[in-house]
């Protein structure tokens, strides 16, 4: 197992991309914190893990409280000894046209997607500076690169993890600690279904249509992506965005 005595924290891994890259890693051999504010969900994904073979906990945090998330990992690193890798996958966000957004809703954007992370990566980073290891992946979005209509500051906050991450992967690559991002495309997940389709039916159909693949992505689909970034198989790619989008993106 290329993960095997890995320590791995995944954030958002109640549901959805998070879950299926909880799982994922686990299958690989790490030990898997699942972080989510849905503290019902995260405890079930970590029974499944377990159920399945693997070695899980969940702690319910929330990633806007930088206090919350330094806690979280003082917790992880005393049950499990260290943190090799982050995966900073919790986010959220609602389509709406920017004009009819308020200040209110630009701070929740802002908070989930992109102060989150940030807190995350400042709380992990000591441990893997410490031990002259470490692996991180955030989960940004093709929106960050190119834009989408409706979706104006939770681009920007995409965005602003991929430089963040750019800039953060210079800082360390000197513990040899590797830092990069995964872009999912449009995809099959819980937040797609209550946030976009319940508000445009036929969003998913027309989507197809666009993407060259010819069907939205899936969970499934982004998790492999991270596991590789987070195994000493990418032991020297850092500061890299790889888009996992069925070819909609192409940059």
């Amino acid at each position: 197992m290329k993960l095997r005595d890995r320590v791995a924290i995944v954030t958002g891994a109640a549901s959805g991309i998070g879950r299926a890259i909880a799982g994922a890693l686990a299958r690989a051999g790490a030990r898997v914190a699942v972080a989510d504010l849905n503290e019902a969900g995260g405890l079930e994904a970590a029974r499944q893990i377990e159920k399945d073979g693997g070695a899980a906990a969940a702690w319910r945090v929330d990633i806007t409280d930088a206090a919350a998330v330094a806690a979280m990992v003082e917790r992880v690193v005393a049950r499990w000894g260290t943190v090799h890798i982050l995966v900073n996958n919790a986010g959220w966000d609602r389509p709406i046209p920017f004009v009819e957004t308020t200040p209110d809703f630009w701070d929740r954007i802002l908070a989930i997607n992109l102060r989150g992370p940030i807190a995350c990566t400042h709380a992990v980073l000591p441990h893997m500076i410490r031990q002259e290891y470490g692996k991180i992946v955030s989960i940004a979005s093709d929106a960050g690169r190119v834009g989408s209509t409706g979706e104006a500051v939770y681009s920007a906050a995409k965005g602003g993890i991929i430089a963040f991450t750019k800039t953060i992967a210079r800082e360390v690559a000197r513990h040899r600690i590797n830092v990069n991002c995964v872009c999912p495309g449009p995809s099959e997940t819980p937040l797609f279904q209550t946030e976009f389709v319940a508000q445009s039916p036929k969003l998913a159909e027309s989507l197809k249509r666009v993407i060259p693949w010819g069907r939205l992505g899936t969970p499934e689909d982004v998790a492999p992506a991270v596991v590789f970034l987070a195994s000493d198989e990418a032991g020297f790619v850092t500061g890299q965005t790889l888009s996992v989008s069925g070819g909609l993106t192409m940059i």
